[in-house]
This record gives structure tokens, sequence and C-alpha cells, in this order.
């Protein structure tokens, strides 16, 4: 079941690698955000692993979830802003 689950994680890792690198830049935000999107669900479903009253391996998956999850979102959304700026007009004075 290991040997299946490293397989499966291995070409999940060059596919990912093919899409992105075939990505034009221009649609680099509208991706970065819906991933940031995806991450706030995995956010929301750490929250529900590790909110169980027996302490496990779980509660700690969970908790080490929330956390990654969240550095992701709040990085994604800091890069998509800072992105979005360089497009915006500039203030006028």
């Amino acid at each position: 079941m290991l040997i299946v689950g490293l397989y499966v994680f291995v070409l999940a890792l060059f596919l990912g690698v093919e899409i992105i690198t075939k990505v034009p830049p221009t649609l680099h935000t509208p991706l970065m955000s819906g991933a940031n999107a995806i991450s706030g669900i995995t956010v929301v479903g750490a929250l529900a692993c590790a909110t169980t009253a027996a302490f496990s391996g779980s509660n700690i998956l969970g908790f080490l979830a929330i956390v990654l999850a969240t550095i992701n979102c709040v990085g994604g959304f800091a890069v998509t802003d800072r992105m979005l700026k360089m497009f915006s007009a500039p203030a006028k004075k």
C-alpha cells in the first residue's frame, strides 16, 4: 500500500510540474487566487480533524495542516496583492 501511495505522489509531482511550467505568466495571479481558496478549505478541514477530544496522531497532523495551510493562505494572498498592485494605476498626488 505504501508503494502505491508513493507511486501516486511521484506521478502527481511530475504532472504538477508539467502543468505549472506550461501556464503563461498572465494566468498566474488567477491561479494563485484559486490555490488560496483551496488552502482555505484545507484550514477548515484541518480544524475539523484537530478538534477531537482524545489526543491522537490525527490531532497532531490536523494541527500541522492548520499551520501549513494558514502560512500558505497568508503568503499567497500577500503575493497576489503585491502582483495586483503592480498592474494598478499609480495614485494621483
